[in-house]
C-alpha cells in the first residue's frame, strides 16, 4: 500500500534517512495491529466492514474474509477508482462483497452509506487508519457521532490516533517545511487538534475501549524507536492505536 506522506523525490529521500527507517516499521506495525484487528472482529461474528477514508487500502482484496462478509470502502470517486482499475490489471479480486461509497467525508456520508446498503441493525467493524489527524477537532466528534449512530450493540471501532503538538512546536515544523520548498508533503496539511482521545469519547458513548501505545506495541512486535531519537521518538510517543466494542458484555 502506498501512502501520500511519503510519495514523490521528497518521499524516496525521506525513506532513505533514519526517521524513514522507523517510518517503514510504524506502517507495518500499523497494518498488524488493524488486521488482528479485523480478524478479532469476523470471529466475533461480524459480517460488516467500513473502512473510511479508504485510500489504498487493500484489506478487502487480501485479508481471508468469512462468507457473507460486504466491506464498505468510503473515499473520493477518482481513488476508489484507481485502486480498483489497477488491482483488475494485476487479476485481484476482493475476497468479500466489496462495495465503494464515493463521498467526500466532509458530506453527509451517514447518508451515502446506508444508500449503498449499509445495515445499521447489524454489528459493524469500523476503521480510521491515518485519518484523524486530516480533520479538525469539529469534524472528528462528527465522524465519532456518525460511527456510534450508525452501529448496534456488538460493533467494532478502530483509530489510529496522536496526540496534539505544542503549538510552538507545531509552526515550527510548518515553517521548516514551507522554507524547505515542501509544502503540502505533511505538516502544512494536517490539524494539530484532537476533539478527546478516543478511547474517552467512546468509552464515554458505551463502548469499551482500550488505547495502546504505539511506542509499546513497536517495541512488542520487535521494532522498537529509540526514546531519546529527536524526530520518530517523540512521534511515537504521541500516538496510540484505539480499538473499541460496542455494548454490555464488551472485551
Amino acid at each position: 500500500m502506498l501512502d501520500g506522506t511519503a510519495s514523490g523525490s521528497h518521499g524516496t529521500q525521506l525513506l532513505e534517512t533514519e526517521f524513514g527507517g522507523h517510518f517503514v516499521s510504524f506502517q507495518g506495525a500499523r497494518t498488524r495491529y488493524f488486521d488482528a484487528y479485523f480478524a478479532k472482529a469476523v470471529a466475533a461474528g461480524v459480517r460488516q466492514v467500513v473502512i473510511l477514508a479508504a485510500g489504498l487500502d487493500s484489506r478487502a482484496y487480501r485479508l481471508p474474509w468469512p462468507g457473507g462478509t460486504v466491506v464498505y470502502e468510503l473515499d473520493q470517486p477518482k481513488v476508489l477508482e484507481f485502486k480498483r482499475d489497477v488491482l483488475a490489471e494485476h487479476g485481484d479480486s476482493p475476497r468479500a462483497d466489496r462495495r465503494e461509497v464515493a463521498v467526500d467525508l466532509r458530506d453527509d456520508w451517514p447518508l451515502a452509506l446506508v444508500d449503498s446498503g449499509f445495515d445499521p441493525s447489524i454489528p459493524t467493524a469500523w476503521i480510521a487508519e491515518g485519518l484523524l489527524i486530516y480533520l479538525p477537532a469539529i469534524a472528528q466528534e462528527q465522524l465519532f457521532a456518525g460511527i456510534d449512530a450508525l452501529s448496534s450493540s456488538g460493533s467494532w471501532v478502530a483509530v489510529e490516533e496522536g496526540r496534539p503538538m505544542p503549538d510552538q512546536v507545531f509552526a515550527a515544523k510548518q515553517k521548516e517545511e514551507r522554507d524547505a520548498g515542501q509544502s503540502g508533503t505533511f505538516f502544512t496539511l494536517i490539524y494539530n487538534e484532537q476533539i478527546a482521545p478516543a478511547e474517552e469519547w467512546f468509552g464515554a458513548h458505551g463502548w469499551h475501549a482500550t488505547a495502546t501505545p504505539l511506542s509499546g506495541y513497536l517495541a512488542d512486535v520487535g521494532r522498537p524507536i529509540p526514546p531519546d531519537d529527536p524526530d520518530a521518538g517523540p512521534m511515537a510517543a504521541a500516538n496510540s492505536l484505539v480499538s473499541a466494542v460496542k455494548g454490555a458484555g464488551s472485551s
